[in-house]
This record gives structure tokens, C-alpha cells and sequence, in this order.
């Protein structure tokens, strides 16, 4: 593949698997046959609801744009869809796609080259994203995304519980929670309060919370999981063998659940039955709803800089043959438009991309999902490697390790020969779209 935009090298595999793609999931749009512009994305729930409202006040703002939008099945049915689209020469003209997603596409020539130039036009440039996203968003030194959000792995907290427990501070925000022992004493007193959990934590099910937790402390001791180059391991055995001791240590001695999938979390945080939950910011809807006293925070330093793991949706070009004219340049403004427009998007607790909202007086009066804002700066994305990002073989292969390590199925021992063993196997396989 040439990194110029040009001649794409897309796989023989990919262009066989492209007859297979879904004729609905193509005509599924709301727009009739004059469509000008299609745009694909993987939100649902209440995500979706509020790209439908964003994408809503789009059409009443430009009329003349024939809109369709394509919501398809979050994870690797979605990327599996989109990348048979591009390679069929099907695309829709915009995607959403997770920065950590970025190489594995751009390697294989099945997003486009975004030109700075006419993203200017539209009115956006790099001064209105944060450094490290905007650095994620380019591979080999080319622009291929625009990014939407960060959504990192934040820390819940039952108000109320946390008040007893004697964890606020005047304010009644909670008081920074700083090394392995401040976090286990927060926990302890939690626990003392609800007389059940001091935790509520996801370590079992289908889904890949045991991932992010362990890429968020690794993070945090300075651990690198692959070499600068993506080529080869760099786990630190040391910084490896702390976290799992950590992690397990927690459901050793009863200060967080096991065997719980997120679903169980969810449900118990919503009953009150603990002090605090670790997760995603999405679920930011899911407890207002249930009126409970909740706020947010970002991760706690156990190790270090509060960093946390997150990833980052954010605007793609699909590969197409041809992208010129007055279409190739409504796509920019699409674009441009919903940028403007993403303190809706916080509403459901990502953090908008687009500093102009980030830093806006409306974004800051957005309680709770304005809290745990500063996180943007300092957010941990997967390694620059194709088999990384959301819903990734890295994720699932991680979770199916570190998940039986914090519930003590697993040793901590046998939990770290499988990380190594699983990262070289990861390594060894090729890039199935490349």
C-alpha cells in the first residue's frame, strides 16, 4: 500500500468475504434513492438514540443534504461489514470507526486519506483536539481520522455511602483516592458502610472490563506491552506480576465481587449496594435513571498518574475509488457539523473530542459527565498494532486471562505465562486485511 492516497492494496480474503456483505445492512437508510451522502456507525442503546437527535438536527440544518444513515452491530460484525464494503468499492462516504482500530484499516487500504485542507474549510483543524488524539488519528504520518469522544475507564461512587463511610471531602466530592493502600482503605470503609460490597467490578461474562482495568494500571507503572515498532513483547514482567497481585488481591480479601458479569454490576450499583463501581462512562444514562446518589471521577492513581484506559470513536472515509467534488466536500461538513453539536454526545457520558465544546461553560455545568473531563489529556489507547482496539482479539484474548486472575481461578503465575504466551501469538499472526 502507498501511504500517498493512491493505488490501495486491499487482500484477496477481504475481496472474497466482500460478495458476502449484507444487501440490508446497504439499503437499511432512512434516505430515498436521491441520497447525497451515507454515513455508517455502531451506536445503539441510548447512544444511538442521541446520534439519531444529532443526526436530526443535521437535516433540518441542511435541507438540501439527502442523508442516510446505517446502524450495524457493535464489535467485529461491524468492522467485518465495513471492511468488506471497502474492499467491494460499497463504502459509505463517512464511518465511525475507534482510533484504536486506526492501524489495522490504514494498513490494509480501507479507509482514505483525510485532506487537512478541506477539513479546514469546513472550519476544523488540529488546534481543536487534544494532542494525543490528534496524533492517534494520523498513521505513517497521514491523517485518516477526526476524532468524536474519548471514553475512558472512569470510577463511580455511591454519594451517600461514600458520605457515611467518611470519604467526601467539604464539598462532598470524594477525596483523591492516591496508592494501592488508599484504594483498599476506600473500599474497606465502603464495605463497612454496605455491610455486602466495597466494589462492584466485572470480571466474568462476555464482556472485557478485566482488559481495561489491567491496560489502565500497566499504564500507570510506565508498562509498554509491545515495542515501539509494534514488532515485538515489551511486557515487564515485574510491572505484570504488580498488577495481577493487585487486582486479585481485591477479591481475596473481600473488598470487591467475583464472578460477576457487567450486567450483575450494574444491577447491584443500581440497588446501592456498594461504595463504588468501575467501568466505562456510558453508564452515566443507566444510573440518573435509576435516581440514585451517584457521581463520577476519573481512575485513581493506584501506581501512578491517574491514567486510564479509553478508546476514541471518530470519523473515517471509507475507501472509495473516487472522492471529488461538491459530495467528497459535504462529507467534511457532515463532519464539522456534528463536531459542533457533541455536547449532545456527552450527554451519554463521552467526552467530546472537540475542545471548543470541551472547554465550553455548557459542557462544565453537564453534571456528573464533566467531572472526570481532565482524563482527556492523559487517556491510554490500545498499542498502534492491527489486532488492538475495541472489541479486539487483544481485548478478548486479555479479559479471558486477567477476568480468572481477579476472581482467583487463575493463579497470578499462570495468569502472566499466558499474557506472554497470548501477546507473541498475537504477534506471530498476520494482519488478515493487510
Amino acid at each position: 500500500m502507498r501511504d500517498t492516497g493512491g493505488e490501495r492494496r486491499i487482500s484477496r480474503r477481504v475481496l472474497l468475504s466482500a460478495a458476502a456483505l449484507s444487501s440490508a445492512a446497504l439499503a437499511s437508510g432512512c434516505a430515498g434513492a436521491g441520497t447525497q451522502l451515507r454515513y455508517w456507525s455502531l451506536f445503539t442503546g441510548g447512544d444511538g438514540d442521541t446520534m439519531k437527535r444529532m443526526l436530526a438536527d443535521y437535516r433540518a440544518t441542511h435541507p438540501g443534504v439527502g442523508l442516510e444513515d446505517v446502524t450495524l452491530e457493535w464489535g467485529d460484525r461491524y468492522y467485518t461489514k465495513l471492511a468488506m464494503a471497502a474492499a467491494a468499492e460499497r463504502a459509505p462516504d463517512v464511518a465511525i470507526l475507534h482510533l484504536g482500530r486506526l492501524p489495522a484499516f490504514a494498513q490494509g487500504g480501507l479507509i482514505d486519506p483525510i485532506r487537512p485542507d478541506l477539513l479546514q474549510q469546513a472550519g476544523i483543524g488540529s488546534q481543536h483536539f487534544p494532542d494525543g488524539l490528534w496524533r492517534r488519528s494520523h498513521y505513517r504520518d497521514q491523517l485518516f481520522a477526526v476524532p468524536l469522544d474519548t471514553h475512558p475507564f472512569v470510577m463511580y461512587y455511591n454519594v451517600e455511602i461514600c458520605r457515611e463511610a467518611g470519604l467526601l471531602d467539604e464539598q462532598d466530592r470524594l477525596r483523591p483516592l492516591v496508592g494501592p493502600e488508599g484504594v483498599r482503605a476506600a473500599l474497606r470503609a465502603a464495605k463497612e458502610v454496605t455491610g455486602s460490597y466495597g466494589l462492584l467490578v466485572e470480571s466474568a461474562g462476555d464482556g472485557v472490563v478485566p482488559w481495561r482495568l489491567f491496560w489502565t494500571l500497566y499504564r500507570q507503572l510506565g508498562g509498554d506491552l509491545l515495542t515501539p515498532d509494534g514488532t515485538r513483547s515489551a511486557l515487564d514482567d515485574a510491572k505484570l506480576t504488580r498488577v495481577l497481585e493487585f487486582v486479585q488481591s481485591l477479591s481475596r480479601d473481600g473488598l470487591a465481587s467475583t464472578g460477576m458479569d457487567a450486567d450483575a454490576a450494574i444491577a447491584l450499583f443500581s440497588s446501592e449496594r456498594a461504595g463504588f463501581f468501575w467501568q466505562g462512562e456510558w453508564e452515566v444514562q443507566t444510573f440518573i435513571e435509576a435516581q440514585i446518589p451517584f457521581s463520577m471521577t476519573p481512575f485513581p492513581g493506584v501506581f501512578g498518574p491517574p491514567f486510564a484506559e479509553a478508546d476514541s470513536h471518530a470519523f473515517v472515509l471509507p475507501h472509495q475509488p473516487e472522492r471529488t467534488g461538491n459530495r467528497h466536500r459535504m462529507t467534511y461538513e457532515f463532519v464539522a457539523s456534528l463536531l459542533r453539536n457533541s455536547t449532545m454526545w456527552a450527554e451519554g457520558g463521552h467526552i467530546p473530542a472537540y475542545l471548543p465544546v470541551t472547554n465550553s461553560d455548557e459542557y462544565a455545568r453537564m453534571v456528573p459527565q464533566s467531572l472526570y473531563r481532565s482524563v482527556i489529556d492523559d487517556v491510554q489507547l490500545d498499542p498502534e498494532v492491527w489486532f488492538a482496539g475495541s472489541g479486539s482479539r487483544l481485548w478478548t484474548d486479555m479479559t479471558a486471562v486477567v477476568g480468572p486472575v481477579m476472581d482467583g481461578r487463575m493463579s497470578v503465575r499462570q495468569g502472566a505465562a499466558e499474557i506472554r504466551e497470548l501477546v507473541q501469538q498475537l504477534l506471530d499472526t498476520p494482519n488478515p486485511v493487510a
